[in-house]
């Protein structure tokens, strides 16, 4: 049975599996049977669970089944790990088990799909049945392994089952002869078959990584054959998702790839991993050969099932063509690892820029106040960012009317306003300035959202002439309430606000240079938390994944991870807290999470604990960037 929705049965090693088999093949006419590699035998409900270790085994139909069994049969064999989808392919007519192709699509649904029943007033023996199946769909992956949300929407397809010849000729049996595209799944069944994976490429023009999430299988892919490791190198390869491809490079020939056949990739006792290419020394090597390796290397750090300390690049005929080792490869990160905590920030009560001291999970935590003039009171601020190398703060004034740079490494009087708001003087401060933000490039980031002069604003180094980014997306009847810039420099969070509701969108940042200067646009906005009926807070959360505050519709305020291409997991949510108007989070996922609440001031999370108040009176909490 599909571990979404009707129950499974576990079981241990070969004995177990053979149990689970009988038991399946007894009381079911078709379905399949699921189970984990170890543990007891024992009942699970399937309702919303998702458990990556439970292994689904399809089972083939029964001779003479009837055509609802077929249908039933199907959509479970759909759910399993059956190699090349063999079994599911059985309840298929001849050319339909031919032509179908579940590795060209697959559409994710709130929860498993129903098979609704068929118009019994059809003529059964010439014009067969048809079955409605319909759901929720929230999701679909291409053939590219990209994951994209949707608004939930009604799904609504048919499965058209006729009586085919069997290969005797004698007799004859129900198979299905028209389906839907690809895989439809609901979405644990999803999850527990497929696992998000950070690809990684260099962003255009630069000498730091960008990360590309993609959806491979968790254990073997049923088409390729190929384990989570090779499944990964194919997928980095074929190069970048289709939304990322205009900022980032792909440093390799054309049509580079893995050997064929290669279907297996492991370690060596060294921790080696050997990856055979198919193409010759001559057009792949040097500085081309080690960027592939360093991207291969950071994006295998994401893979628990295997420990890569050094990537070897093979040519066609096995000889080596450039190794390289994880401490080489970080120097592509576009956050770099210094073995220090990272320090986090936030506007005390009089206005002044502080940061707090960090501590270990039980230790208490201090708040000071920057160096400058920031930390000083001079100009009472509303926000603030910092550098990704902690060497510059950024500060909105309290008001919104102006925003001011100054070094956190001396104590000079004054800091440098950069820019000031368009918004008239009788103008709310929210109708003024955003917050600031600051991209690994050293480049600030700001909206101005005068009514009727919306902008969003680029100040190069943070110091340098302002230039308004290109944002045709940015009209009359949008509003940018806040935004967050990746350290990366090629992705922009944007909370916008559209007909008294606000969204958490991305978008793409592309670079071109002009005549005088470099022109800079925002494109391409993706909605990422569809499921929010309104998203009030956001931060970066590593290099592909963001921390966001909301609601869902007429639920309470929750606080959630969510990746990039606006994928969840069952993990996600974080504990529960009242009033927040603020969160940041670290680059490390082993630093706190720190949030802004109206009840609480500014407290922070520790991995594996509940929420602890730091301060008493603070607002705008920020890490770096």
């Amino acid at each position: 049975m599909s571990a979404d929705a009707r129950g499974d049965v576990r079981g241990r090693g070969r004995g177990g599996r053979a149990l689970v088999l009988a038991v399946c093949g007894g009381l079911l006419a078709t379905g399949c049977a699921t189970m984990p590699d170890s543990g007891e035998v024992q009942p699970v409900r399937g309702a919303n669970a998702v458990d990556s270790q439970v292994r689904v085994y399809a089972v083939a139909p029964r001779e003479n089944a009837n055509p609802d069994d077929i249908v039933d049969g199907f959509l479970e064999a759909m759910t399993s790990d059956d190699p090349g989808f063999a079994t599911a392919r059985k309840y298929l007519t001849r050319k339909a088990a031919k032509n179908w192709k579940p590795e060209q699509s697959i559409t994710v649904l709130g929860t498993a799909p129903d098979r609704e029943q068929a118009d019994r007033t059809a003529n059964l023996e010439t014009q067969g049945r048809t079955y409605p199946i319909s759901g929720r769909r929230i999701a679909a992956v291409d053939d590219r392994h990209a994951y994209r949300p949707t608004v939930p929407e009604e799904y609504a397809q048919a499965i058209h089952v006729v009586q085919e010849p069997t290969a005797g000729g004698k007799d004859k049996e129900w198979r299905i002869d028209d389906l839907p595209p690809g895989l439809v799944l609901g979405e644990a069944d999803f999850l527990r078959n497929y696992r998000s994976v950070n690809t990684y490429y260099f962003a255009s023009g630069e000498n730091w990584l960008v990360a590309d999430p993609v959806y491979i299988r968790q254990r073997q892919d049923p088409v390729t054959r190929m384990d989570p490791v090779t499944q990964t190198v194919k997928a980095l390869l074929e190069g970048p998702t289709p939304w990322l491809r205009p900022v980032v490079d792909s440093p390799y020939p054309t049509g580079a790839g893995l050997k064929d056949d290669v279907t297996t990739l492991t370690t060596d006792d060294q921790s080696t991993l050997k990856v055979p290419l198919n193409v010759k020394a001559d057009r792949f090597g040097g500085e081309v050969c080690r960027r592939l390796a360093a991207q291969l290397l950071v994006t295998l750090g994401d893979l628990p099932s295997v420990n890569v300390d050094q990537v070897e690049l093979l040519d066609v005929d096995g000889k080596g063509l450039c190794r390289l080792g994880k401490g080489q490869a970080e120097e592509f990160r576009a956050v770099r690892e210094t073995g220090r905590d990272e320090a986090s920030y936030f506007v005390g009560e009089d206005g002044r820029m502080m940061t707090l001291a960090p501590a270990g999970k039980d230790a208490p935590q201090s708040a000071a106040p920057v160096p400058g003039p920031l930390g000083k009171g001079t100009v009472p601020l509303g926000a603030v960012a910092v550098t990704h190398d902690g060497t510059l703060a950024a500060g909105v004034s309290q008001d919104g009317t102006a925003l001011h740079v100054s070094p956190l490494t001396s104590d000079q009087e004054q800091p440098q306003t950069v820019l000031r708001s368009r918004a008239g003087a009788g103008a709310k401060p929210e109708d003024r300035l955003s917050e600031p933000s600051w991209d690994g490039r050293g480049d600030l980031w700001i909206a101005d959202r005068a009514p009727g002069h919306q902008r969003l604003v680029v100040v190069p180094d943070g110091t340098g002439k302002w230039t308004e980014v290109r944002a045709r997306w940015l009209t009359d009847g949008a509003r940018v309430e806040s935004l967050r810039v990746s350290a990366d420099g090629v992705r922009i969070a944007l909370l916008i606000t559209r007909d008294g509701r606000t969204t958490l969108q991305i978008g793409r940042i592309e670079r071109e240079d002009g005549t005088d200067e470099q022109i800079v646009s925002v494109r391409d906005l993706q909605p990422v938390a569809l499921r929010m009926e309104s998203v009030s807070a956001v931060s970066w959360a590593g290099p592909s994944r963001l921390v966001v505050v909301g609601r869902e519709a007429g639920g309470v305020q929750q606080i959630r991870y969510l990746q990039t291409d606006g994928s969840t997991s069952a993990t996600s949510v974080l504990p529960g807290l009242n009033g927040v108007s603020a969160v940041a989070a670290p680059h490390r996922e082993n630093q706190p999470l720190v949030a802004a609440s109206r009840n609480d001031g500014i407290v922070r999370l520790m991995p594996g604990a509940n929420w602890q108040p730091v301060v008493k009176a603070g607002t705008a909490p920020v890490y770096p960037g």
